[in-house]
């Protein structure tokens, strides 16, 4: 671990459920800060549900107590770790903490440098506050599919949880910069993170460029005919990255023998390509549907060209380069714990641990609420 970070000896409640909440917790908790899982008796976070390995994504190395926050005194518990922590991270639905009589002015009078970060799909308020939501449909609500990104475009679903990945790096991102505040200042804030306006920070701008210029493909820069994914002969994808001229030069260069069509003069400029870009798309598309990927691989890989093969996924877990950088490590329990993606110059924190179990560190979080040490966290990180 850090020898010491600007989260060290802080300590964050995670009264998140699922995705976004544990996952913003997790990450504070890679960067040297102590996270207590509050979770219900019955049956925990509703991740648990979901399976081992799912739970385990968002929660190693976190502390698990069990509280029912309906309870006066498991409330008065949940206000004492309030008074000695930091922050805490809640995602229900907007006004679920106020009725439990735990909403941020009562926290913040127990603790007026607590740090309150309130995840939801919608927002703290506007019309769509109280509508229950997950993931697409944030998504939706901040016009992901409101704007193409192929010259052929479909509606598809995302291959990860998008707006849940964004929300939470955008509330560990505040949450750092609130907690240092208050470091300072002696103040906390509450915080009021919409996973739709995270999406939307991403989205806007292409929706404001469809807006402006029209509703056709042929009228977009950001999409173009060869930065696109192709299918080949074997019935595998590969990715061309081409956006400078240099690159498609280069490209053309290897693809006009097998296309002299290629090598026309109005595809040498980024704006002739777009000009062209059905065209050129239409033939891009045919000429690597005629060959398989092991093929294209050994025609394309001798070239300084930002090309890439498509993996499955047994080929990308033996990928060099994915081996190499150690973002993915094999833990003892069978699981996969992934490291924080930044490497810092001091020294890179190591996996974080084992998932706790329900309730598992009772004991010693209310020693600590006594005025105990703080306990370890959930198990000694695996080597």
């Amino acid at each position: 671990m850090f020898a010491s970070t600007c989260l060290s000896g802080r300590v964050v409640l995670d009264l998140g459920q699922l995705h976004p909440g544990p996952q913003a917790a997790f990450m504070l908790g890679q960067l040297g800060a102590t996270v207590i899982k509050v979770e219900r008796p019955d049956g925990g976070d509703a991740a648990r549900a979901l399976g081992a390995e799912t739970f385990a994504k968002y929660n190693r190395g976190k502390l698990s107590i069990a509280l029912d926050l309906k309870r006066p005194g498991d409330r008065e518990i949940l206000l004492g770790l309030a008074g000695r922590s930091h922050a805490l991270i809640e995602n229900f639905r907007p006004g679920v903490m106020e009725r439990l009589g735990l909403g941020y002015a009562r926290l913040s009078a127990v603790n007026p440098a607590l740090v309150m970060c309130s995840i939801s799909g919608y927002g703290q308020d506007g019309p769509y506050a109280g509508r229950p939501g997950h993931d697409m449909n944030f998504l939706a609500g901040a016009g992901y599919w409101a704007v193409p990104s192929q010259v052929e475009d479909v509606v598809a679903r995302p291959r990860v949880r998008l707006s849940d990945y964004c929300g939470a790096m955008y509330a560990a991102l505040a949450l750092v910069v609130a907690m240092m505040t208050a470091r300072e200042s002696g103040r906390g804030q509450h915080l009021d993170l919409s996973l739709q306006d995270a999406m939307t920070a991403w989205t806007a701008p292409g929706i404001d460029a469809l807006v402006r210029t029209g509703t056709d493909v042929e009228d977009l820069d950001h999409v173009m005919p060869d930065n696109d994914v192709f299918r080949t002969a074997d019935g595998r994808h590969l990715v061309l990255g081409i956006l400078e001229d240099k690159f498609w030069l280069a490209l053309a260069d290897v693809l006009a023998p097998l296309c002299p069509a290629l090598a026309a003069a109005e595809y040498r400029t980024r704006r002739g390509r777009l000009a062209n870009k059905r065209e050129l798309s239409s033939r891009l598309k045919g000429l690597i549907a005629s060959r398989t990927l092991a093929q294209w691989a050994a025609v394309l890989d001798p070239e300084a060209i930002p090309w890439s093969p498509v993996p499955l996924p047994h080929e990308w877990f033996d990928d060099a380069h994915v081996r190499a950088r150690g973002m993915v490590q094999r833990h003892s329990d069978g699981g996969l714990d992934l490291r924080f993606p930044v490497r810092f110059s001091g020294q890179w924190a190591p996996p974080s641990g084992t998932a706790p179990a329900l309730d598992q560190h009772r004991a010693g979080i209310l020693g600590w609420l006594a005025g105990g040490a703080m306990p370890g966290k959930a198990d000694a990180p695996c080597s």
